[in-house]
């Protein structure tokens, strides 16, 4: 029903020279998207108060309703363009009026934890990229015809937006760091089984897209809930960081369309946190990430981890290990590089991984899991609190239709399908041709933890180039003396 308004609507931001790609189309529908959802929430809030005979407190004022300035309406319902701003009093008030007002809710909320501290914060990080008022009055007609008033029109809503920001990840440059392949993501969660009562943890938090599909299990895999269980998962489980202002926009839109009203998303730098300060109150029992990884940490950022590096991602799974409750359960991406890299801080991380928590499971992930990404990944599934003594490895490596392995690319996607067989194997970690176990008792003090199938022939090995010459040598000696011969002959 609401497919054909998305698509519309991003028709009209392509035409808006303030807008020129696929981030941009996304922001600018998040923070539209939002005051439609928040003028839904406020109309239903305020007739079930008056079913009960009080009176509903509003957060926005009425100067400020979406009724009042986006779509205005006459007494039958239709729209009002009389009374319609457009043009430049439309961009003007938007920008001078509109805005200002909604930053200001950061100062005015009681705490971090409720719907008008999170006003402020988006309003406080986006900005209106509409330079047309003609454009944007098309975009806000379009917006008014969606509709949050019940569960089967949020759900749409929320696969809609997802495929935003899919497209959005797909699009190449800097969009792909918002956007892990949802069938990855179930994978990993079926493995780790978030439970009722457990909080769930993503430092690096991008689009929300390990809360929200932890949400989604948990409320329709578990089965029935009770009030209380349905009040827990709304108030008290998901928990996330976010540094990027853009992904945070995002994030909060995307958990508020999956459910969850006043999401526990903070808009800060994970890494700037030093891990020696935590404490037991701070830990989670699930943790689920996808950190950035190739940046290039500060030395005052390092100075905020026992382990040094310049690597991001190395900085976050010591974030991740030192919040992660004892007996908690986690599964990380992270750069297969970190398996085998040489360097002292990558030996010291696996061997601080491999002593305090069993990392139980690697899923090895081929080229082409992550779209527009030209690195291999894999996934480490760690329990804390207990050494690691034997790793069940599990090689992915996805086939067509005709069983034949297959390569994957924008047109070809990684999907659920593909990963069928991990999850079932990984239960009882069984052998097979794609997965086998590594005891650690047998590693060096390098703690190399390579993927090597032993059920795959291995390729001969490279030869030293001593070799190489003396072959070459002997081959030139050989063809001087058939050369020789030859002439003998003639």
């Amino acid at each position: 029903m609401f497919e054909q308004t998305f698509k519309t609507i991003d028709d009209v931001l392509w035409k808006e020279a303030g807008c020129t790609t696929e981030l941009d189309y996304t922001e600018q529908s998040s923070w539209m998207l939002f005051l439609k959802y928040l003028d839904d929430l406020e109309h239903e809030r305020s007739l079930e108060a008056e079913l009960v005979g009080k009176a509903y407190t509003y957060i926005i004022d009425p100067a400020h309703h979406w009724s009042k300035w986006a779509a205005p309406k006459k007494s039958d319902g239709t729209f009002d363009h009389d009374n319609a701003l457009t043009g430049d009093d439309l961009i003007q008030y938007v920008n001078t009026d509109l805005f200002p007002y909604l930053q200001g809710f950061k100062q005015r909320a009681s705490g971090p934890d409720t719907i008008e501290y999170k006003i402020g914060e988006i309003f406080g990080e986006i900005k209106n990229k509409f330079q047309s008022g003609y454009s944007l009055r098309d975009a806000l007609e379009l917006m008014d015809s969606l509709r949050f008033r019940s569960q089967k029109e949020k759900h749409e809503l929320s696969h809609l937006y997802e495929a935003k920001i899919k497209n959005m990840g797909n699009a190449g440059r800097n969009g792909g760091e918002y956007y892990t392949p949802r069938p990855l993501i179930r994978a990993m969660i079926q493995v780790v089984k978030p439970q009722i009562g457990e909080t769930v943890y993503d430092g690096a938090v991008g689009s929300a897209g390990f809360l929200c599909e932890a949400h989604d299990y948990m409320r329709h895999e578990l089965g029935d809930l009770t009030t209380t269980q349905l009040n827990t998962l709304q108030s008290n489980t998901f928990y996330g960081r976010e540094k990027k202002s853009l992904a945070y926009v995002i994030a909060i839109m995307n958990m508020i369309l999956h459910g969850i009203e006043t999401p526990n998303i903070i808009h800060t730098n994970t890494l700037s946190e030093n891990i020696r300060d935590v404490q037991e109150k701070d830990r989670h029992d699930v943790i689920l990430a996808n950190p950035p990884f190739g940046g290039k940490e500060r030395a005052e950022v390092q100075q905020n981890f026992p382990i040094k590096t310049g690597e991001t991602a190395f900085l976050f799974l010591q974030h991740f290990i030192k919040h992660l409750k004892a007996g908690g359960r986690a599964a990380i991406v992270i750069k297969n590089t970190f398996l085998s890299n040489s360097d002292n801080a990558s030996k010291a991380l696996r061997k601080e991984l491999l002593t305090s928590c069993n990392l139980h499971t690697v899923l090895d992930c081929p080229s082409g899991t992550f779209l527009g990404a030209g690195v291999k990944t894999v996934v480490l599934f760690f329990e804390k609190g207990a050494p690691t003594h034997k790793t069940w490895f599990y090689q992915l490596e996805p086939k067509s239709a005709d069983g034949k392995p297959r390569n994957m690319g924008k047109t070809n996607p990684l999907n659920d399908n593909d990963l069928k067989e991990f999850v079932a194997l990984q239960t009882s970690f069984a052998d097979s041709e794609q997965s086998w176990s590594l005891d650690i008792s047998t590693l060096d003090d390098a703690y190399d933890l390579s993927v090597k199938n032993p059920n795959t022939p291995e390729e001969a090995p490279l030869r030293e180039p001593a070799e190489i010459m003396d072959e070459i040598a002997a081959l030139d000696k050989e063809s001087a003396e058939l050369l020789a011969t030859i002439r003998g002959l003639l």
